[in-house]
């Protein structure tokens, strides 16, 4: 009998799965996803931490990449699928726990690398070859425990007399613990002892910790095949950042507990922020040039799950609830879930500009949401462990599942369908319906009220006054506004154009770059050019007309022209960048750049 014999319900019965997938479709439903493929027997065991999606050889077909964890003592691999077909696997020493691909170097041909966290190590390869391993640095000793495997060593000692001196080491709890060697060693029986130390006291003795979470941080640029560094986080609570060529720690951070998720957003040569899930069921924000955590949130129990959109921390704990909050640790929202979460991962979706996350439920439910809104569930046929949304293949938006079972579960997003944001629970928000702690009247209160009730008239003269001078200055400004175009959105019945400029260089030759974006949903802009004022005594632009080609919706198009400062003396004068429309000659949209003062040319 095949697979999908078995797995069919008996003549006249109806399937309870399809039955509750059909009564899902009312959000959402699997009516949004194309059944591309279901393994239940692709004896893949794995994590959202050990999966990604990368072109691994810069012919647009994007591979899958699974750290698959074996039976968790043994057959550990990293395997590579190309479509539905395992084109590549290497066995792994340890555990994986972290997969991520980065840019190493800008030599030619671009392919990326592939980063595989196992244990103290970091495996590098390039073009699915082993290229480096990178080893953690050696933690700091106990004296007394290195001098007692010294004395072993020079056989000063018997192992039960090594044994009954650990052991008093251990039961002190000093701030530094054994090493793994003499943990094994304590656990071992007494007729093991011998054997054991034989083995392993000619070894040098070292302390190592383990890596626990895995990222990468562009390095100068955010182009998306930019260089990349590495970003770990270790059970010693420490944070590393690693140089992409030499593989060595450019930064090192202490957090107060042991990292389990890790993400990281900017620039390392720029600015950058580390958002860590601790065990400790905190949040931990890092920023640049910083050793030690600015931020720290609170959760409401232990994560289960990171992702981070834009400004936005969301964050899945073990208490079925799903919050989002900002990097200064304010709680936008929270969520309770009917079920333990699973899986959580990104769903970015550059066509449609949508991002959200996926969340996987014990009850084998799978939900997407867009900020709080729920946009889409249904049901799987098996728990739901290890997720990754992205281009599969030469698809753009597929979502790749990974079961309890070790089952692997493909499905494509239809290109027909948008994701709109609809608040399920009717009424107002939980949050207004939290009584307020009203505290008692002071004495400051009660003379605030008499002085109130006896200046009543004129106190409301005032604030009328004041009011009606303040709505007076915001209608001149916006009038100003729309008659000089000096808004950098526009909105109209016709096209919404946004428009940010900004210069580059020190002088006395300048680059001015122009970027414009169609911020509409659906239609596109024609006919439109850029155009420049400035004072022709002071700066000489290289090219005064740039007209723009047809500019699609949510997508961000370059512009750039030279400029040259003619002044010696230091003199500035702000620059006005103009969008118009053929046919129109009152300008859509106005950028103004204030010009630095240009360094003088020397002359050797």
């Amino acid at each position: 009998m095949s697979i999908k014999q078995q797995l069919q319900p008996p003549p006249g019965q109806a399937d309870p799965l399809m039955a509750k997938r059909e009564e899902d479709r009312g959000v959402s439903g699997s009516g949004a996803w194309l059944e591309a493929h279901y393994d239940p027997v692709a004896s893949l065991y794995t994590f959202p931490t050990c999966m990604a999606l990368e072109d691994l050889n810069r012919d647009g077909d994007h591979k899958l990449l699974v750290g698959d964890l074996g039976s968790g003592q043994f057959d550990m691999k990293l395997k590579v699928y190309k479509g539905i077909d395992l084109m590549y696997e290497t066995p792994l020493l340890d555990l994986p726990t972290g997969v991520c691909t980065f840019y190493m170097d800008t030599t030619d041909p671009r392919t990326p690398a592939v980063a595989v966290a196992s244990g103290s190590f970091i495996y590098v390869y390039k073009n699915l070859r082993p290229y480096f391993k990178f080893t953690l640095p050696n933690l700091q000793l106990i004296p007394t425990e290195a001098n007692l495997w010294a004395q072993v060593k020079e056989d000063k000692i018997d192992p039960t007399v090594l044994r009954e001196k650990l052991e008093s080491l251990h039961n002190e709890g000093t701030d530094v613990p054994l090493t793994v060697r003499s943990m094994k060693f304590l656990e071992l029986e007494p007729e093991d002892f011998h054997s054991f130390v034989s083995v392993f006291k000619h070894i040098p003795l070292k302390r190592q910790s383990v890596i626990t979470a895995l990222s990468s941080l562009k390095k100068s640029h955010a182009e998306e095949d930019a260089v990349s560094c590495l970003v770990l986080a270790t059970e010693n609570r420490d944070v590393y950042i690693l140089d992409p060529e030499a593989f060595t720690v450019l930064a090192k951070m202490t957090l107060p507990a042991v990292p389990v998720f890790l993400c990281a957003t900017g620039l390392y040569d720029v600015e950058y922020q580390l958002t860590v899930a601790c065990r400790d069921a905190c949040l931990y924000t890092i920023k640049s040039g910083g050793s030690f955590p600015k931020y720290r949130i609170p959760l409401s129990s232990q994560p289960c799950g990171l992702q981070r959109i834009d400004k936005s921390i969301i964050v899945g704990c073990m208490d079925n609830t799903l919050s989002c909050y900002t990097p200064r640790g304010k709680c936008l929202w929270s969520l309770r879930l009917p079920a333990t979460i699973t899986a959580l991962g990104l769903v970015d979706h550059p066509p449609r500009g949508f991002r959200g996350v996926a969340v996987a439920l014990q009850n084998q439910e799978l939900r997407i949401y867009r900020d709080k809104y729920l946009v889409n569930s249904f049901i799987t046929d098996d728990v739901v462990v290890g997720l990754k949304f992205g281009r599969f293949g030469r698809e753009d938006g597929v979502l790749l599942l990974v079961t309890q079972g070790g089952g692997l579960v493909i499905k494509i997003l239809k290109r027909t369908v948008t994701f709109e944001a609809k608040e399920t629970t009717p009424g107002p928000p939980r949050s207004q319906q939290v009584t307020l702690k009203i505290p008692k009247k002071t004495s400051v209160f009660v003379d605030q009220t008499v002085r109130e009730r006896g200046n009543a008239t004129a106190m409301h003269n005032t604030f009328q006054r004041d009011l009606y001078r303040l709505r007076l200055e915001t209608a001149r400004a916006y009038v100003k506004a729309v008659t000089t175009s000096l808004t950098p959105i526009t909105s109209s019945q016709e096209c919404s154009l946004k428009i940010a400029a900004q210069v580059q260089g020190l002088g006395p030759l300048f680059r001015l770059m122009v970027s414009v974006q169609n911020t509409s949903p659906s239609s596109t802009a024609l006919d439109h050019f850029i155009t420049f004022k400035c004072d022709e005594s002071l700066y000489h632009i290289g090219r005064k007309f740039i007209q723009m080609p047809l500019l699609v919706p949510q997508l961000t198009y370059g512009f750039e022209t030279t400029l040259e400062c003619l002044d010696d003396m230091g003199r500035t004068e702000p620059i006005s960048v103009f969008i118009l429309k053929r046919g129109n000659p009152t300008p859509l949209l106005t950028a103004v750049i204030n010009m630095p003062v240009s360094e003088s040319v020397i002359v050797v």
